[in-house]
Formats: C-alpha cells, sequence, structure tokens
C-alpha cells in the first residue's frame, strides 16, 4: 500500500470514529460501521467517508460493501458478489427488515395539488339524479318545509296590513327557519361533490348569509345597534348553542369524540384575538378622556376602520392556512386527532348491592370510515338543481328578513321584548338554524371536525370578516358603525370564547362539555331578556 493510501485511510477511519456517535440509532449502527473498517483499510477509495455514513444512517444499508477495483469483472468482485460472500467469508449481517411508515407522506405545496384537494371529493359520489327527482328530493327533504306555507303569509301581512308588525315578525321569523333548512340542505349537496375542507367553509360561509343579509338591511336602515347586537348574538349562539348542540348529540351516541386539537387551538387563538380587538375600543373608551366627544367618537371610528383594514388581511391568511398551507390539520381523519370511542354494552348480570363497574369505552373501528368512504355517496339532486336552489333561496332570505327587521321596532314598542333581546338571541336562532342542522347531523355521525368547522369556523368568518365588512361598507355608505359594542355583550362575549377553550383544549368532548355550553348559553339569554342595551358610542346616522 502506497504512503498515499495509507494516509487517505487514516482520514477516511478516523472521520468515521469521530462522526458515528451521532448516528441513530447509535448502538445498530456503530456495530454495522466498525464491522467494515478492515474493508476501509484494505480499499481506502472504495467510499468517501460522508457517503459511507450516509448509506450507514439509512435503512437500505444491508449490502456488503464491494472494493474498489478498475476491472469490474475482476475475479474478486464477482468473488464477493456470490451469494454476498466477502474475500471468501460468508455475510453473517441479519437479512433486512422492511418498515411500513405509519405517517402518510406529505407531499410538496403546489396549487395545482390544493386546487385536487380543494375541489375533489373524499369519498365516492354517485350519479346526479334528473330533473324531477331532484326537486322531489328538496321537497321531501325535511318536514320543516311545511314552514314555507308562511312565506307567502308573512308578504301578505307585511302589504295588507303594514301595522300588524307583531304578526309580520312571528310570520317572518317562522318563514326564514325552512329557508335556513333548505340553504343547508343545498349546502350538504354542493359539499358534497368538493373537499372536506371546502365543504366546512362552504356550510359556514353560507350557514352566515342569513346573518349578512340581516346586519346589510339593518345597517340601510341605520338601526346600528340592531347590526351590532346581532353580529355578537351569532358568535355565541354559535359557540355555545350549536357547539353545544354538537357535543351534546355526538355524546349519545359516542362515550367521547375525538377531534383535531392543533387546528381547534389555531381556531382558539383567532377567536382570542377577535374579542380583543372588541374590547380595545371600549378600553379605549373607559380610559381616555378627550376634550370633546366628537374628537373620541372620530377617533374610535378612524380606529375601527383600521383595525377592520387588517382584519381583511388576517381572514385572507387565514382561509390560505385552511385551505392551502396546512389542510391536512382540518381533515376528520387525520393522524393526529383522537380517536372516538363508543359505550361499551352493561352486563345484565351484573348485581345490585355490589359495586356496579362503569362500561369500559370501545373504540370506534377505524375501518368503518374506510369502509362508508368505498361505498359512497349518492347526491339527491342535480349541480345545476342546486346552484339555482342556493340563488333561489337566497333572494327569498333577503326579501323575508327584510320584512322581519322593518317589523322590529314595532314589536319592542308593543311588547315586552327589549331590542337588546331581539338582536342577541332572536335573530342569531333564524340564521345559525342551518348551521345548526349540518353541524349537529356530522357530529352525530362521528365528523366532530366538520361541525368544529361550522360552528368555531363560523365565529371566526363572523368575527374577521363579517363584522369588518359590514363597518367598511358602513363607511363607504356614510353609516358611523364602529367595533365598540355595548360593554356587557363585550363582556359574554369574553366569558363565552373563555368557556369554549377550556372545552376544546384536550381534543375531546362529551356530552357533559355539550351541556354547560347550552346552559351558559341560556343563562345568557335570561340576562339579555332584562338587559335594555346601550350605545356607548353615542354615534348615530
Amino acid at each position: 500500500m502506497t504512503p498515499l493510501k495509507s494516509c487517505t485511510c487514516l482520514v477516511h477511519i478516523g472521520t468515521v470514529v469521530l462522526l458515528t456517535p451521532f448516528l441513530p440509532p447509535f448502538r445498530k449502527r456503530t456495530l454495522i460501521i466498525y464491522s467494515h473498517l478492515p474493508r476501509l483499510w484494505v480499499c481506502p477509495t472504495s467510499l468517501a467517508p460522508l457517503d459511507f455514513l450516509h448509506s450507514a444512517a439509512s435503512d437500505e444499508f444491508t449490502k456488503p460493501l464491494v472494493p474498489y477495483s478498475d476491472n469490474p469483472q475482476s475475479p474478486s468482485t464477482q468473488d464477493e458478489n456470490v451469494n454476498g460472500r466477502v474475500n471468501g467469508v460468508q455475510d453473517e449481517r441479519p437479512a433486512p427488515v422492511e418498515r411500513k411508515s405509519t405517517q402518510k407522506h406529505r407531499q410538496p405545496f403546489t396549487l395545482k395539488r390544493a386546487a385536487t384537494t380543494l375541489f375533489h371529493p373524499d369519498r365516492k359520489v354517485g350519479d346526479a339524479p334528473g330533473l324531477l327527482r331532484s326537486l322531489r328530493s328538496i321537497i321531501l327533504s325535511s318536514y320543516v318545509n311545511l314552514l314555507l306555507v308562511f312565506i307567502p303569509i308573512s308578504w301578505a301581512f307585511h302589504f295588507a296590513m303594514p301595522n300588524s308588525n307583531t304578526l309580520i315578525f312571528v310570520f317572518s321569523f317562522l318563514a326564514i327557519i325552512p329557508l335556513a333548512k333548505l340553504l343547508a340542505f343545498a349546502t350538504d349537496e354542493l359539499s358534497m361533490r368538493v373537499g372536506q375542507t371546502l365543504a366546512g367553509l362552504l356550510n359556514a360561509t353560507l350557514g352566515n348569509a342569513v346573518e349578512l343579509i340581516v346586519a346589510i338591511i339593518a345597517l340601510t336602515q341605520c338601526k346600528l345597534q340592531l347590526v351590532q347586537s346581532s353580529l355578537v348574538g351569532s358568535i355565541l349562539s354559535n359557540l355555545l348553542l350549536v357547539l353545544g348542540m354538537c357535543f351534546f348529540a355526538g355524546g349519545v351516541r359516542f362515550s367521547e369524540q375525538g377531534f383535531g386539537a392543533v387546528a381547534t387551538q389555531l381556531n382558539s387563538s383567532l377567536l382570542t384575538i377577535s374579542v380583543i380587538a372588541v374590547l380595545l375600543p371600549a378600553a379605549f373608551h373607559l380610559n381616555v378622556n378627550s376634550t370633546t366627544d366628537s374628537d373620541e367618537q372620530q377617533d374610535i371610528l378612524k380606529m375601527s376602520h383600521g383595525v377592520c383594514l387588517i382584519f381583511s388581511y388576517f381572514y385572507g391568511s387565514y382561509l390560505f392556512f385552511q385551505l392551502y398551507s396546512h389542510a391536512t390539520l382540518y381533515e376528520d381523519h387525520h393522524e393526529n386527532n383522537f380517536k372516538s370511542t363508543r359505550y361499551a354494552p352493561r352486563k345484565k348480570d351484573a348485581k345490585k348491592d355490589d359495586d356496579i363497574t362503569q362500561p369500559a369505552p370501545v373504540t370506534s373501528d377505524p375501518e368503518q370510515g374506510s369502509k362508508e368512504d368505498e361505498e359512497g355517496e349518492v347526491p339527491l339532486t342535480s349541480l345545476p338543481v342546486c346552484l339555482i336552489l342556493l340563488v333561489g333561496v337566497t333572494v327569498l332570505v333577503a326579501v323575508t328578513a327584510e320584512f322581519l327587521v322593518d317589523s322590529i321596532d314595532g314589536l319592542v314598542e308593543s311588547s315586552p321584548i327589549s331590542e337588546e333581546f331581539v338582536g342577541v338571541i332572536l335573530l342569531p336562532i333564524v340564521g345559525n338554524a342551518a348551521e345548526h342542522v349540518t353541524a349537529v347531523t356530522v357530529s352525530m355521525k362521528d365528523k366532530l371536525t366538520l361541525s368544529l368547522g361550522v360552528a368555531v369556523g363560523s365565529s371566526i368568518q363572523i368575527a374577521l370578516f363579517v363584522i369588518p365588512f359590514i363597518v367598511t361598507l358602513g363607511w363607504i355608505l356614510g353609516k358611523p358603525l364602529t367595533l365598540l359594542f355595548d360593554p356587557y355583550e363585550s363582556i359574554t362575549l369574553f366569558l363565552a370564547v373563555l368557556t369554549v377553550n377550556y372545552c376544546v383544549q384536550d381534543g375531546k368532548s362529551n356530552w357533559l362539555e355539550g351541556m354547560i355550553l347550552m346552559c351558559l348559553y341560556i343563562i345568557l339569554g335570561v340576562t339579555f331578556w332584562f338587559y335594555p342595551g346601550s350605545n356607548p358610542s353615542g354615534l348615530t346616522c
């Protein structure tokens, strides 16, 4: 061996010895590498140190090393390649063990892959029915459609008896409920044809269509306090009533239900930021003493416009995060989600006098979801009929909601119901009817992540999109709508977000947590019955 080869061999061996302890796992790789050091001495130019370590650190380091030879057909090479023998000695290293990764390979982000994920349904979709079958499915979709008869009744009272505000409000209230249900039905049919993440966004967006329409109509009529009350009430209804019903309905069937804790914690952070943005103008109002009230009002108005512009950009970032960069976090079958558990059957021969042991939960079959996915879903309407239904129902909601808002003043004057109670409790119940039905239905199917996407996602959309949009629209129309909400509404909103954060922080839910949220909503409803409301900003049209 020449001196040059000897020096090269020593450098190779030293590099391998120094870097070997850093290879995972330590013992196995160390033994394998040290067993090959004599071969490096014999043929030092066979492998470079870093290449040797890279092959040793990989799971494919199982084949014997082949010494370097200028002649690839040399006898030594052929002798080493036969039956895994090296220099006539049988290689005693164990056979390689194939390892199957339990995690899905995360493909690099591309717009093409993101678009495919968004618009490609997770389950197989059957053939769409014809026109007659689609119309029949729409009519027979729910018993709530019987309330559709109140649409012409409410319109007739509005034009024939405009002074009967109580009757107009009641009939319009009942008429919007089936319209919201049809909106939910059309949303489900459309969501069946897209991916799960986009389906959750569609449910939240179209579910907020009623709130958005009511808020725009009230804004054009310069009922600023009613606009703020209805938007805060929508968030409270989604977080407490809708989410509580989801937890309770799913908890009746499952002992515990799991959902995406990471995505839920991110949503909780977004809700917290939204509440902070609502509380900051109130803190500014209480602690800043302006020379005149008009100066303070203009400062709050400008502050609200700036915050709304920031929220619009923030909401766009949230959509990019949910739909593109981290879409897998919002999937029901994400690998980090907790598994739902069913109730175990109770033993009939349990002794009554002895301590009765609680039934152990039985983990739901993970293959059940995959079997259902293979079976697929059959749409009840065709795509053109579904789109026409969405547009038609939206128009009917807009007209009926306008009659509803027009009758609120007369209702408040002729009954003990306050405008604050109408805005915080009654209007959100009508507006959230579609989300309520959709979220509760999918939670009973063990799709709680989608339920959270509807309930919590709808609240985030109202806080980050609807409220800034309404404030910006008021800015354009010359309506002085600000983010300075009623102090009592701001406090209740903060308490609701705080309670929801505690309930979802462990990534699991049960029926008792749902009962807690629903009871809190009922308590708030009782207090708002007696609360007269206030306009802290003092701004009017």
